[in-house]
């Protein structure tokens, strides 16, 4: 032996064989943390699960409902996950909702009266109660708050369960 090749061993040859499984792993392991955080299911603010702004049609017609002649429909949002949600705010005048309401659901019970959490009037519809075929939603809720002698706010949501 040589005093040149004194304290050498074949690690030199072997490590760099050794060391490339770990970085193909550690490069898989990093793709699936990138993958399972990507914006794929996302909402606006790029968390998974959180509500995005869409159409108001988009969001009524979930429930199988439309926008009422005079109401202005704003704050239209869904929130995807295990289950499908979206929901919509309308202001309209106070005399247009209960037609409205009979109107899109015929065959639901009569909306519900009495404050706390109902407001004014309430209505829940399901496929068992009223809910019309063309619903891609489970369960249709409505609760209406007047604002004011001629205005109602009208909170719709439709979701999946």
């Amino acid at each position: 032996m040589q005093a040149a090749d004194r304290g050498r061993t074949r690690w030199g040859i072997v490590l760099p064989f050794l060391a490339l499984p770990v970085v193909v792993l550690g490069v898989l392991i990093i793709g699936l943390f990138l993958w399972a955080w990507s914006d794929d299911g996302t909402g606006d603010d790029g968390r998974a699960g959180a509500a995005a702004t869409v159409p108001c049609t988009e969001a009524l017609a979930f429930g199988a409902a439309e926008r009422p002649a005079h109401a202005r429909a704003h704050d239209c949002t869904v929130q995807r996950g295990i289950d499908t949600s979206y929901s919509a705010v309308l202001r309209m005048p106070r005399e247009d909702v209960r037609a409205w309401l009979r109107e899109t659901y015929p065959d639901a019970p009569e909306p519900r009266t009495g404050g706390g959490v109902c407001g004014a009037l309430c209505l829940d519809v399901t496929h068992e109660d009223g809910l019309p075929g063309t619903a891609e939603a489970h369960v249709v809720q409505v609760r209406v708050e007047y604002e004011n002698a001629e205005t109602a706010r009208v909170r719709f949501s439709a979701f999946t369960m």
